[in-house]
């Protein structure tokens, strides 16, 4: 049997328990750089590193698309750092989120992206994976790198379909 779940429009409010919305909003600090000439949107999300031997990596990621509905196998985390993933594309994509529930996740929550806002989620909170939307998408990764396992993956004993309410 497939469980359904709806997808929610991504809120800072909303997302809170799961991490970061990354974003340009009038709420976050900002200020004038560069002369002038440039608005910086200062410490939107924490880079979190943990371990020995690990280091704050910039990686960019190519994703090729999902359609809607997703049958959601599987998500993982990452217990040794965090991960913040920001397109670079003005396209909305799909974020799949889970509250751990005794070292697993639990029920997960869908949200769809505005143009603009990314996210962050910090070491061991279980995800879904990168699912850009509507053609193949280009993202900044950043996330830990170094010798340490940093993944855990889950898959659910039934999928559920993401993308239909209940």
């Amino acid at each position: 049997m497939t469980r359904r779940l709806a997808i929610e429009p991504l809120t800072a409010e909303a997302f809170a328990p799961f991490g970061k919305v990354i974003e340009v909003s009038e709420r976050a600090k900002h200020f004038p750089i560069n002369a002038g000439m440039a608005e910086r949107y200062h410490d939107l999300a924490p880079v979190e590193v943990r371990g020995d031997g690990g280091k704050a990596i910039i990686s960019i990621v190519r994703a090729t698309p999902v359609t809607l509905p997703l049958t959601l196998k599987m998500v993982e985390r990452h217990p040794l750092g965090s991960q913040a993933f920001m397109p670079l594309s003005d396209r909305p994509f799909l974020v799949v989120v889970a509250p751990d529930s005794g070292g697993r996740p639990g029920t997960p929550r869908g949200f769809m992206t505005r143009p603009g806002q990314g996210v962050n989620y910090p070491p061991g909170q279980w995800h879904g994976v990168l699912s850009a939307l509507y053609a193949v998408s280009d993202f900044l990764l950043v996330d830990r790198g170094g010798e340490a396992k940093n993944l855990e993956e889950f898959t659910f004993a039934e999928p559920f379909l993401v993308g239909v309410a209940e």
